[in-house]
């Protein structure tokens, strides 16, 4: 009979020291990845750390060589079945497209969930002493057994930094969907801001579309648009790439699939239309590399290397090649503008961008007020232009410029910072040249309008950590929940983007409860529903209950039954955010969970964990523990 059962299982995938051999190489395989995306890169890290335990095992198991039941070649078929698996997901959030992996974060933890039950089921019923596994290494497996059922049950902390900034630029109602701020923020959270990580994720997001066949157009098209963002905000022009609605036909259109690699310049990934070979012997479109040297860069983008000169050689072979296939395949090649891009082009821009900082220090206010107008236009959309700025001396005028008793001056100039601040390095320029208490008295006194750009600007120098020590210090945060309980419309997002970013630090979390910022957040939950901002309010809402005062504040009765009604009528992600949030407050008090059980939150609860979304499935579930533990569970 074992005999029968050795031969079943060989057929199905080969013997013993077949599967051990595999099993050890896909756990080396596995632990040769280095790319794992920053939104799994912790669970990606940990699983390998976990298979990497199962080593001494199937060491032992190649010693035993074939002295084994049908019982254990089962075990170990079905380990391997999950090694695959494994790799499977480990490989995807390797390779796979960044802004898709950070969208769909829900759906890929469940796919880890499910990895870690093969492995359990695989491990379950090992008989250990019959087979002769050494005690340590039986004690090894099963450590890594109870790591996976607690990695399964770990109620992991989302980041809401990112999780808010994916919901707003994916929302159709929100108006700050195309706010380079946000989409810079972005950007650099999912590591999407080189032109080396925009060239990946375009040939993940190919892959993807390809893998798709036009099925979830919807999402694919949102991750397409949010590509093409990302390449505006770094100065690369997408034109060809993903071009037209997704569908089936457009997977036929897609070039990646049809033109020879060679001939797509390594910056835009599209054709080639005038290649030019620079220091390295690397080939580029000539208006492509030549917008990368005259934003003061110095390397070859292929390569990385210091060019040592920066002449350009036209690449007259391949550009016949390129011509060539074009005429056979019918390929109608781009049509370029000649003039722009070019060197002479640039030139002209820089000595604008001189002429127009030198009039900041006008004396005639009119000459004045049309530099800083062109220089908000010039800097709005082209990180190029945001550079050029600041290394022309831009900064330290505009600066100045805010103290003007001038609105429509204060308004403007406010702006252009705004603008400015996007690049990183002007972010530091900015706060140094000391604009930060000019922006707050702004956002005091100015216009609306300029309320509402001072506290966007806020929110983009407060990315760095220092600068959200330093907006705190100044007293920044009391006019910001001003602007959040009495702003407009718009003044009441950028205000509460603001305030969620400033928040991120401990020191200003006492000082925003200080300021008195949860009237104002729990009105938007309760009387401005319509304004849409339940999910920002339960964001800042969920920091501030990591801060004693915090919880002391919010842990209200009034406050418990707010929670409740959106737990039992919200959106899923209205839902997801409030039992984040009650859950924090019960586990630090559990008179609040037995006053959420009076409010009927129970029912509501265990409808969430079998229906609600991956992330609240989770966060429900804990809570139902936690409230097993209290005394009068119904």
């Amino acid at each position: 009979m074992e005999r029968q059962m050795n031969v079943s299982v060989s057929s199905k995938g080969g013997d013993e020291s077949d599967v051990v051999k595999e099993s050890m190489e896909l756990i080396e395989t596995v632990g040769s990845y280095v790319g794992y995306r920053k939104t799994q890169r912790k669970e990606c890290l940990s699983l390998v750390r976990r298979l990497k335990l199962l080593v001494p095992l199937l060491e032992e198991f190649r010693e035993l060589g074939t002295s084994v039941s049908g019982e254990v070649l089962n075990c170990l078929a079905d380990l391997r079945k999950a090694l695959l698996a494994a790799k499977k997901l480990l490989k995807h959030c390797n390779y796979g497209s960044k802004i898709y992996l950070a969208l769909e974060g829900e759906a890929v933890m469940s796919r880890f969930h499910a990895v870690y039950d093969k492995l359990n089921q695989a491990l379950d019923g090992l008989p250990y002493d019959e087979i002769g596994i050494s005690v340590e290494v039986k004690e090894q497996v099963e450590l890594m057994r109870m790591q996976l059922k607690r990695a399964k049950r770990r109620t992991d902390t989302q980041d809401i930094e990112l999780a808010m900034d994916m919901m707003v630029v994916f929302s159709k109602n929100d108006d700050r969907n195309a706010d380079s701020a946000i989409l810079e923020r972005l950007a650099i959270k999912l590591e999407l801001h080189t032109v080396t990580d925009l060239n990946e994720e375009t040939l993940a997001v190919r892959k993807l579309v390809k893998g798709r066949g036009g099925h979830n157009a919807e999402s694919i098209q949102q991750i397409i648009d949010l590509l093409r963002k990302f390449k505006q905000i770094t100065g690369i022009e997408e034109k060809i790439a993903f071009d037209g609605p997704v569908s089936s036909k457009s997977l036929q259109r897609c070039e990646s699939s049809s033109i020879p690699h060679e001939f797509l310049c390594p910056i835009t990934l599209e054709i080639m239309t005038d290649p030019v070979i620079v220091a390295t012997g690397q080939t580029f479109e000539r208006e492509s590399i030549r917008k990368w040297l005259d934003s003061n860069n110095r390397t070859c983008p292929k390569t990385g290397q210091t060019l040592n000169h920066l002449s350009l050689a036209p690449n007259f072979a391949l550009k016949n090649l390129i011509q060539q296939w074009c005429e056979k395949n019918n390929f109608e090649l781009p049509k370029k503008d000649p003039y722009f891009g070019s060197h002479e082009s640039s030139t002209v821009l820089m000595k604008e961008i001189s002429f127009l900082v030198q009039n900041l220090s006008s004396c005639q206010l009119d000459v004045q007020r049309e530099a800083i107008g062109k220089i908000r236009m010039l800097s709005k959309d082209n990180p190029d232009n945001r550079i050029l700025i600041a290394d022309s001396g831009g900064i330290p005028p505009l600066v100045r410029l805010l103290c003007r008793p001038d609105s429509k001056i204060q308004e403007h100039t406010v702006t252009a910072l705004l603008n400015l601040s996007i690049d990183e390095t002007n972010k530091r320029l900015i706060a140094r040249e000391g604009a930060i208490p000019a922006i707050i008295e702004i956002l005091q006194n100015g216009t609306d309008k300029a309320r509402e750009n001072s506290a966007a600007a806020l929110f983009s120098l407060s990315i760095i950590e220092e600068n959200r020590e330093l907006v705190g210090a100044l007293k920044g945060i009391p006019p910001l929940v001003d602007l959040l309980r009495h702003g407009t419309i718009r003044g009441k997002k950028d205000a509460a983007t603001a305030l969620f970013n400033l928040s991120l630090n401990q020191a200003n979390k006492s000082r925003a409860i200080k300021a008195g910022i949860i009237p104002p957040l729990l009105h938007l939950l309760e009387d401005d529903k319509n304004l849409g901002m339940i999910d920002e309010a339960l964001s800042i809402l969920l920091l501030l209950t990591s801060h004693p005062e915090g919880r002391n504040e919010i842990g209200k009765l009034s406050f418990i039954e707010i929670l409740v009604e959106i737990i039992r009528s919200g959106t899923p992600k209205n839902k997801e955010c409030a039992t984040s949030v009650l859950l924090v407050l019960g586990l630090n008090n559990s008179s609040l969970v037995l006053a959420a059980l009076q409010y009927g939150v129970y029912e509501h609860l265990v409808e969430i964990a079998t229906s609600g979304t991956n992330r609240a499935q989770r966060k429900a579930n804990s809570l139902l523990n936690h409230m097993s533990k209290c005394e009068h569970i119904p």
